[in-house]
């Protein structure tokens, strides 16, 4: 029994386990299943090996061809003869290519998957006509002068953003509008400190005598102050060409994202460590009777 026949005969008896439970009625058993599938598993496996002699008889055949076609074609002189077609047709055409591309896509079409080399291919009868075209650069991707020259790097469209830090201060702060270049608006000078146990009054009139208590309550002090300051003005610009936005719309997305984001950053700054310089803002950090906490 050949291994064609052995892989016949194994599905022929999963085939038949499969055949009596459907006779019966009933699902198969956890044995016959096992039995089933061992069947079968065997039986690819006598698949692959067939598959695989095939494939090696195919190119032995295709081998023996091809040596007995160069040998009775072996020219006496040694002028090279140039063969018909052109090379790709030449490979297209050979024994060996049509033996490997067979085994490797019996269908005629190539799917994913590891595929290995193609087998070498001679362009005429001994390669004279390979040698007498004398031997070629291989034709990469890699190489700018070659096939790397038709290489253009796929745009994902993907906008990459440095990104900054959250603004704390500038969340907790109301905001108004005003229409002048002067602010006005009162600030707290002095708060009210004197709150202090008191103890219950235990005469009507204090006299000074050891042991009298008035009961007199501490009195609070507040004070405020009018402030003027001048309206500050935070700036920032990017030069693009009227071109440049209309050639590329994201980048006037890009562009307005980024001018708010570094104005919010710098007011951010102003407000904490501002100076009170010039234009700077005087921020909290410079602000005077701050107190400072040790961490």
């Amino acid at each position: 029994m050949n291994k064609k026949e052995r892989m016949i005969s194994l599905l022929e008896q999963a085939q038949a386990i499969l055949d009596q439970a459907k006779a019966e009625e009933r699902n198969l058993t956890d044995d016959e299943h096992a039995q089933a599938m061992k069947l079968m598993g065997d039986a690819m496996q006598i698949r692959d090996e067939v598959k695989t002699d095939e494939r090696d008889a195919e190119l032995k055949a295709s081998l023996g061809q091809l040596l007995g076609d160069m040998r009775q074609n072996e020219p006496h002189s040694q002028e090279p003869q140039q063969p018909k077609g052109t090379l790709g047709e030449r490979f297209l055409a050979d024994v060996a290519w049509q033996a490997w591309k067979k085994s490797v896509a019996p269908s005629g079409q190539f799917t994913s998957g590891r595929l290995g080399m193609s087998p070498a291919v001679m362009v005429g009868s001994f390669g004279l006509w390979a040698k007498a075209m004398g031997r070629k650069d291989l034709i990469t991707g890699v190489d700018s002068t070659s096939a790397g020259a038709f290489v253009v790097a796929e745009d994902t469209g993907i906008y990459e953003q440095i990104g900054r830090y959250p603004t704390v201060l500038r969340d907790l702060i109301s905001v108004r509008q005003t229409t002048t270049d002067v602010v006005e608006y009162v600030r707290q000078t002095a708060q009210v400190t004197q709150a202090a146990p008191t103890a219950e009054a235990n005469v009507k009139t204090v006299s000074g005598a050891t042991g009298e208590i008035s009961g007199e309550k501490p009195q609070g002090a507040i004070a405020f102050e009018r402030v003027s300051e001048t309206v500050k003005t935070i700036a920032v610009y990017v030069g693009a060409t009227k071109r440049a936005l209309s050639d590329a719309a994201q980048i006037r997305g890009i562009i307005d994202q980024e001018l708010r984001e570094d104005l919010v950053d710098c007011l951010e700054d102003q407000l904490f460590n501002g100076n009170g310089v010039g234009e700077n803002f005087t921020g909290l950090a410079n602000q005077a009777g701050t107190l400072v906490q040790a961490f």
